[in-house]
């Protein structure tokens, strides 16, 4: 009958009830009752940080009601009709009166509830009221329960229609606390450490891990809320957001971090895809674009991210800062058209896509003046810490960046702004293992921008970031290491100077060959994006880029993780000399079986891309071992039907190629080879 909710299913502060069907059982009703106040009477031994008045007065009165149905339970009434409207009403009230302490008492959701404890107080009122509306029509004189019950019952109905839930004084106190201290943020004035403890303990968030809850949870809220374009509540949000982080990373600095994140941990260290080209990224949104347009500045935006941007009434380029001479935008439709044939040929859905990644296109300006000044402080505060504090404080520094500017392209360039990266770029030569991953992570993050990837250059961060990339204490920061080669190399300009150094492809390829999944990835991407410049496949066939790739085919069985491998092989194998290198590597049968057996589309569409480059860059020798190989054609003639227009193109260039060497060849090959095999596919 009660209807469950996990905790985390329901967005905080609803209250989806179930009415009770009609020509329910009395008995099935009044033992739901039952459970359902015991329930919300066993909150009696949790911890309100807020609306305590208000709570003792609800668990109360739920108490002696309890008491009532236990009464009756075994003898019900015989006007039985007018009792069931009762409790069913009771039972709707009963069950939000649940949700609503469930929310009292969410762990991570104490601030949000002091800032809202006006509403959560009103909330009170209604359900306290609706309790004493639905005892209106309880029979109670009809009833079989000894008179010190009926005056029990008679009191809670009369004491529920006088009731005034209101807001605590200390709740009110600590609401307006938390305002001044906002407030004085605002005004650019960093607050009273004592007035900020203060606060905190009267929500008893004392540790980083409880602070770094509340984070996630008004992060999670304002996700929430943008995706519903119900934005009113995300300033305040925001501004709690810039608070909370202050006095995670200023307050709680020697207290033990980290143990509570998951999201960013080395658990799940971030992957790069071949699928996500920079180039191809919106500016603001980072995410592909599907509507590229041009400004007056000459920068290109997705349409919907840029119109977002001057309709909040921003006339300056998000990516120069120039001022718009116009905001007219100008439709880049061989941006467009590049854009659909790279996803046509990769399988990609941008719609997908978009879905997958989460839109911090919100997040290049600041949610909140306050917040703003908050992160200010927080990353010159951070920096100070990078440069003058222990080993142990520039762990703590590094690791909160890490935080800070994992989802926030605000965050990441006040950060750059404070001169964080050529501090962290110094610790990556540490003997500390955490100190390095969480120096590596924070870089990892910070080079997203391009501010940061010019830092990271222009202070010859390349050399470091290598020297982590071949000799980092630990797997993961070898391939965070990648992560960051492959965003500082995606401007043309660092692309060149960086494959210049001859230590390059040999670390990736070193990592192919030795790292965890992750870190293969994340090289064989690397590798990808570094390809973009032609004069980078010699230095990658030299670094024995392809043996290492071939050997990844033989022995794993990750589809992602091939299929990346298979366009880098794609790409190489467009050029004479990368296609003999995959012969000498005896490639052509685990491309073959990787056509046959891959589950991806976009990695049977690299094989074709493959099989065509070899026949034509290589000539009769391998075109006669494809002809030789019976079980190829139909695996052709199904992605004429199944596969992308540009891999549908690929396919009958390839069967061309073999039909034509059939035609041609001597009558004892032909005859090996059934003719009705071929059709024409022109």
């Amino acid at each position: 009958m009660i209807q469950r909710f996990h905790r985390n299913d329901r967005r905080i502060l609803t209250f989806p009830a179930v009415h009770p069907c009609e020509g329910i059982s009395p008995a099935t009703l009044l033992n739901s009752l039952i459970t359902l106040s015991r329930n919300i009477c066993n909150f009696k031994s949790n911890f309100f940080a807020t609306q305590r008045r208000n709570v003792r007065e609800m668990i109360r009165q739920v108490g002696i009601l309890l008491i009532f149905f236990e009464e009756i339970r075994d003898h019900l009434p015989s006007d039985r009709d007018s009792i069931v409207l009762c409790f069913a009403e009771l039972h709707t009230t009963f069950q939000k009166i649940k949700f609503l302490l469930d929310d009292c008492t969410r762990e991570e959701a104490k601030t949000w509830m002091l800032m809202k404890s006006h509403s959560v107080a009103s909330q009170f009122q209604v359900l306290v009221r609706t309790v004493a509306t639905a005892l209106d029509v309880l029979p109670l004189n009809s009833l079989n329960v000894s008179r010190e019950i009926k005056e029990l019952v008679v009191m809670v109905a009369n004491q529920a229609q006088r009731a005034k839930m209101e807001l605590d004084p200390e709740d009110e106190e600590a609401v307006k606390r938390v305002i001044l201290l906002l407030n004085q943020f605002e005004n650019k004035f960093q607050p009273d450490p004592c007035v900020i403890k203060k606060f905190l303990d009267y929500l008893d968030i004392t540790t980083w891990a409880e602070c770094h809850k509340e984070i996630q949870f008004l992060e999670d809220v304002i996700n929430i809320e943008c995706s519903e374009n119900y934005e009113r509540e995300v300033p305040m949000l925001s501004s709690l957001v810039g608070f909370l982080s202050y006095c995670r990373g200023i307050l709680f600095e020697d207290s033990v971090y980290g143990n509570t994140d998951q999201s960013d941990g080395s658990s799940n260290l971030e992957t790069l895809s071949c699928l996500n080209p920079e180039d191809f990224r919106c500016p603001i949104s980072l995410e592909l674009m599907t509507d590229p347009v041009t400004v007056s500045t000459g920068q290109t935006y997705d349409r919907a991210s840029i119109q977002k941007w001057l309709k909040s009434g921003n006339l300056l380029c998000p990516k120069t800062g120039e001022t718009l001479q116009s905001t007219e935008l100008v439709p880049n439709s061989s941006l467009r058209n590049l854009i659909q044939q790279f996803c046509a040929d990769n399988g990609i859905s941008i719609a997908k896509s978009r879905k997958k990644n989460h839109d911090i296109s919100r997040t290049i300006l600041p949610g909140n003046p306050a917040a703003a000044e908050a992160i200010k402080f927080l990353s010159e505060f951070l920096a100070c810490r990078l440069y003058f504090g222990s080993d142990q404080q520039k762990t703590k520094a590094a690791y909160e960046i890490r935080l800070l500017a994992k989802s926030n392209i605000f965050n990441r360039s006040v950060l750059i702004e404070a001169a964080t990266i050529p501090a962290l770029l110094q610790m990556l030569s540490t003997n500390d293992p955490s100190m390095q991953e969480h120096s590596i992570s924070a870089l990892l993050k910070l080079s997203k921008h391009s501010n940061g990837k010019k830092v990271i250059m222009e202070n010859r961060g390349l050399n470091s970031i290598l020297g982590v990339l071949k000799n980092g204490l630990k797997l993961e920061s070898k391939q965070i290491a990648a992560a960051v080669i492959f965003y500082i190399s995606s401007p043309r300009e660092y692309r060149k100077l960086i494959s210049e150094n001859p230590q390059v492809f040999p670390a990736l390829v070193d990592l192919i060959k030795y790292g965890t999944s992750c870190g293969k990835k994340n090289a064989i991407v690397a590798i990808f994006g570094l390809l973009l410049s032609y004069r980078n496949h010699e230095r990658a066939l030299g670094a024995g880029t392809v043996p290492a790739l071939v050997n990844l085919l033989t022995s794993s069985d990750k589809v992602e993780l091939n299929t990346d491998a298979l366009a880098v092989l794609a790409t190489l194998a467009e050029r004479t000399e990368g296609s003999f290198a995959i012969l000498e590597a005896s490639a052509l049968r685990v491309i073959l079986n990787q056509l046959q057996n891959t589950t991806s589309r976009a990695g049977k569409e690299y094989c074709v891309s493959i099989l065509l480059s070899l026949c034509v860059n290589t000539g009769a020798e391998v075109i006669a071992a494809l002809v030789r190989e019976k079980a190829l054609m139909p695996l052709l003639y199904s992605l004429l039907t199944e596969g992308t227009s540009q891999a549908k193109k690929r396919t009958r260039s390839l069967i061309k190629i073999l039909q034509r060497y059939c035609e041609t060849s001597t009558s004892r090959l032909v005859s090996e080879v059934p003719q009705e095999q071929f059709i024409d596919v022109r």
